[in-house]
């Protein structure tokens, strides 16, 4: 099955696609916001890209990590962009998604809440090729997509 994991920032998503029959990713890659769009020009340029890659990888399920509820100081542009992707899941062919916290996609790929942050962070290694070269963004969209595999 091919999965996909999303972690958006205020002027990008980066996004991971993942094979699970291979245990493989497949790619990681950044959808990068013109600097010259207003909010909804950069609204709609999210969900047009994002929906083209998952029709260009034939994605079936998904996952995106969302901000914590206790984030201090919350991005509004983070939060509305996270809102148009789940939007674009809920209009495309998935046949699964899943809004993850920390502690849900951890749940999710099996490991205890405490290593998601370290295993971003790089301090501690996982089982994926690459993993050390990986940006922090990365590393979590690819959790995510390794958990949409239960979504």
């Amino acid at each position: 099955m091919i999965t996909i994991g999303i972690r958006a920032a205020p002027r990008a998503v980066t996004f991971a696609i993942y094979d699970t029959k291979k245990a493989r990713v497949l790619n990681i890659e950044e959808i990068k916001i013109p600097a010259a769009f207003a909010t909804p020009e950069a609204l709609k340029y999210v969900r047009s890209n994002l929906l083209d890659v998952l029709r260009e990888y034939g994605v079936q399920q998904a996952g995106i990590r969302v901000t914590e509820a206790a984030a201090r100081g919350g991005n509004l542009a983070r939060v509305q962009i996270e809102g148009v992707i789940q939007e674009a899941f809920a209009s495309s062919d998935l046949g699964a998604y899943y809004v993850g916290q920390i502690a849900s996609i951890s749940s999710r790929i099996g490991i205890d809440r405490a290593r998601f942050k370290p295993l971003v962070a790089g301090d501690e290694a996982w089982e994926v090729n690459g993993w050390a070269r990986m940006t922090k963004e990365g590393r979590e969209a690819l959790l995510c997509a390794v958990g949409a595999a239960r979504a």
